[in-house]
This record gives structure tokens, C-alpha cells and sequence, in this order.
């Protein structure tokens, strides 16, 4: 029997929480495999990637900086192509096929706390690379989509592209917009950093409601200061430990063929936060 061998490749990956989860998902189903992390150089990611091929490794998780970089190195999905980035990579096929699972990350999370997406009005704060993925995922769910950012010109940029072929209204615009937006959502997610270095919040508690569902994709705290706030209203909330577990719970899947573990994942995903 071949022993399957798994990883993530990005610069850096030391802090990574992938390895212990996908090594509880091979445990739990007694399946012969490895989850090892790499760290090429920022110069040198076509060379890792064709090396990972060459040597026979099956699948790779792709994090900072690379995701972008290895879109053109993979046949992407229609999705992973929308979005312009990847972070999963199956070796099954040649050339190998990439995916984007943040997205399918943020969809199950939503689904796994009875979150229906379907017809909502939903706020994406941030215009970075986790927004995108939050926006296009939404996008294609919910009624509108409203991206609010510190710069508003990468707001609106980000609203243009997901707007090129989503059937929901996207709009962007600075933070002053929040004030107005917020109050009359249904979903709110953070896909900014704000929250992990300092307790704060990039949305007033004055602003949030009881019939609001929040993700904050930040993990590290688990229960962010955005979070509390929402609790405190009677928000449901969604921490971004559910949205990496997701993320990984259908790169297994897609390497596999096989149903994730998620108990498994999930429980030594938060073992090590």
C-alpha cells in the first residue's frame, strides 16, 4: 500500500493549524497518510509545484503569499478562476485541478448553524483575499452584497468583479457606509484582521441586532470582541475556526473522494488554538 502524502505549501507556515487537522481526519478513518508543510522560496512556487507533481504528492493546501500565483499553474475551477486565487491543488489529474475552498469554507459554515443564505442582504467587511472569497460566495446566495473597507476605491474595485457575473446586487464603499448597512442586514462577516492583535471590533455594537447572523473569520481569539458584541445582542455567531475547518473539510474531500471526519477535524483544530 502507498502511503498518501498531503501538504500546504506557503511563506510562512510554521504557525499553520492544517497539519493536526487533516492528521486527525487519516487517523479517523485509519487511511495510510502524512500532512507535511512547505516553505519554497516566494521565487521559486512554479518549480515547488511541479516539483510536488514529479514526486507523486496527491494534494496541497496553498496559503499567503501564494494563492494567487498558483492559479496559473493549475487548471482552477470555474470558481477558483472567478475568484483569481487557490488554495487547494489535486495532483489526480494533468494538469493538476485547483480550487478556491474558502469559499465552499464559508458556505458550510453558514450551513452547519442553520444560516440560509438564500435572499439576505449581506455586509462583507474587508477587500482583501479572504473578501473575495467571502464575496463571491455570498454573491451567489444572497440577495445583495455590500463590501465595506477602510479604502473605499478597493471596496468598490472588489464589488466591480464580483458584480461581472453574480445574479446578486454588489455594491462597495468606505466604512462610513456601515452605519446605514448594517442595521438592515441579515449577514455580517469580518474578513479583516481587526480583532486578532487588539480587542476591538470593525463594526459598533450600537450597529448589530438580534436577527443578524455574524462570521468573523478572524480565530485566534475564538471569541473576538465583534463576536461578543454580537452574542450580546442575541446575534447568532459564527467564529472563524468553523470557516478553517470547513476549508480543509472539503479540500479532504476533494483529494479523497471520501466524506470528511468533520468531529475529528474539528476537535484537534481546537485542541491547538
Amino acid at each position: 500500500m502507498t502511503m498518501h502524502v498531503f501538504g500546504l505549501i506557503g511563506n510562512p507556515v510554521g504557525h499553520s493549524l492544517s497539519p493536526p487537522m487533516h492528521e486527525a481526519a487519516y487517523d479517523e478513518l485509519g487511511m495510510d497518510a502524512r500532512y507535511v508543510t512547505f516553505e519554497p522560496d516566494p521565487d521559486d512556487v512554479e518549480a515547488a509545484v511541479e516539483g510536488a507533481a514529479a514526486l507523486g504528492i496527491d494534494g496541497l493546501n496553498v496559503t499567503i503569499p501564494f494563492k494567487r500565483d498558483v492559479l496559473g499553474l493549475v487548471d482552477p475551477d470555474d470558481l477558483a478562476a472567478r475568484i483569481g486565487a487557490v488554495n487547494t491543488v489535486d495532483f489526480s489529474t494533468s494538469p493538476p485541478r485547483g480550487y478556491n475552498t474558502d469559499a465552499a469554507g464559508v458556505r458550510r459554515a453558514f450551513d452547519h448553524h442553520d444560516v440560509s443564505l438564500a435572499g439576505t442582504d449581506a455586509v462583507v467587511v474587508g477587500a482583501g483575499g479572504a473578501a473575495r472569497a467571502v464575496a463571491f460566495t455570498l454573491a451567489d446566495a444572497c440577495d445583495t452584497v455590500h463590501v465595506a473597507n477602510r479604502t473605499a476605491a478597493k471596496a468598490e474595485s472588489l464589488a466591480a468583479d464580483v458584480r461581472e457575473d453574480a445574479a446578486a446586487t454588489v455594491t462597495g464603499g468606505g466604512l462610513d457606509t456601515l452605519p446605514d448597512r448594517v442595521p438592515e442586514a441579515d449577514i455580517l462577516v469580518n474578513a479583516t484582521s481587526v480583532g486578532m492583535e487588539e480587542d476591538e471590533t470593525p463594526v459598533r455594537t450600537a450597529l448589530l441586532h438580534g436577527d443578524l447572523a455574524v462570521l468573523d473569520a478572524v480565530y485566534a481569539p475564538v471569541q473576538t470582541r465583534l463576536l461578543r458584541d454580537a452574542a450580546s445582542v442575541g446575534a447568532t455567531t459564527i467564529d472563524g475556526a468553523w470557516m478553517l475547518l470547513f476549508q480543509g473539510v472539503v479540500a479532504f474531500e476533494h483529494w479523497t473522494g471520501r466524506d470528511a471526519p468533520v468531529d475529528a477535524m474539528n476537535a484537534a483544530l481546537r485542541a491547538h488554538l
